[in-house]
């Protein structure tokens, strides 16, 4: 099942400003940690050098960025999840998708290398690899789509045929050609599969409840009236006072639609 979304939707669904979970990815492992430091102390170490050795006279100006600079380590993953926000949210049209897992599969995807030295003072070459998960959904037109992410321990509740939950994009108004998926989710076990969590989770699960519920009025107007028992007939007692049907016994005997017995 593909439903369009409007735009407004879209854009609440990717904010352009990172959300919590979106900082907490960028910022990193330690050593990410240590990479935006010393950035931010580069950056104040060159504006201290200019003003002290050099002797140059810096405007306030000047000194405001300097001090932006040296707080890069803070705001540094605001920004770089800001941007991958935006770069998804120029793709014009968008859609929820409802399908159910396929198939999912581990593979280990090479991260680089890094050097160290062993206990002997050998120069030992390692190679980072990681573990990933690669989860592949459709639905019952034939669209299939695979997402790629680090495996964790609760993705062992995964199983084909689950009800999965995602969000396409595309720049064709009827979205024949998904450009770009976002994170799935696995409503049963309220699970989220992602490398970058591009979505406002909480604000997806509205989006789900709410085509689900319109789904089922629809199927709930389109139901046929339930055809009356033939065994049970209802009535209504002849006291307004009572408002509810009894039914009939089945043991009792229907009178012949003709009186005389020979014309039947």
């Amino acid at each position: 099942m593909l439903v369009p979304l409007t735009r407004s939707y879209f854009e609440q669904l990717i904010p352009l400003i990172a959300t919590g979970s979106q900082y907490k990815y960028y910022w990193g492992k330690f050593s990410d940690f240590l990479q935006r430091l010393l950035i931010s102390v580069i950056i104040a170490a060159v504006i201290l050098l200019a003003r002290v050795i050099f002797r140059l006279s810096l405007g306030p100006i000047v000194f405001l960025f300097g001090l932006i600079g040296a707080l890069y380590w803070l705001w540094g993953p605001v920004l770089w999840a800001s941007l991958r926000n935006f770069k998804s949210r120029r793709y014009k049209y968008c859609g929820f998708f409802r399908g159910r897992v396929l198939d999912w599969w581990i593979t280990e995807e090479y991260l680089g290398k890094q050097e160290t030295v062993n206990d002997r003072g050998d120069l030992v070459i390692v190679e980072n690899r990681e573990k990933r998960i690669n989860l592949e959904v459709g639905d019952e037109t034939g669209f299939t789509a695979l997402l790629k992410a680090p495996l964790k321990a609760s993705h062992k509740v995964i199983n084909p045929g689950q009800i999965a939950e995602m969000l396409v994009m595309s720049n064709r108004p009827d979205l024949s050609t998904i450009e770009k998926i976002s994170d799935i989710y696995i409503p049963n076990r309220n699970l989220w599969v992602s490398d970058y969590p591009y979505l406002r989770h909480d604000f997806f699960n509205e989006v789900s409840r709410r085509i689900r519920y319109d789904r089922e009025q629809r199927s709930r107007k389109r139901r046929p009236p339930r055809e009356r028992s033939r065994d049970i007939e209802r009535y209504y007692n002849e006291d307004e006072s009572e408002s509810y049907p009894r039914e009939r016994s089945r043991e009792i005997e229907r009178r012949p639609i003709y009186d005389d017995e020979d014309e039947w």
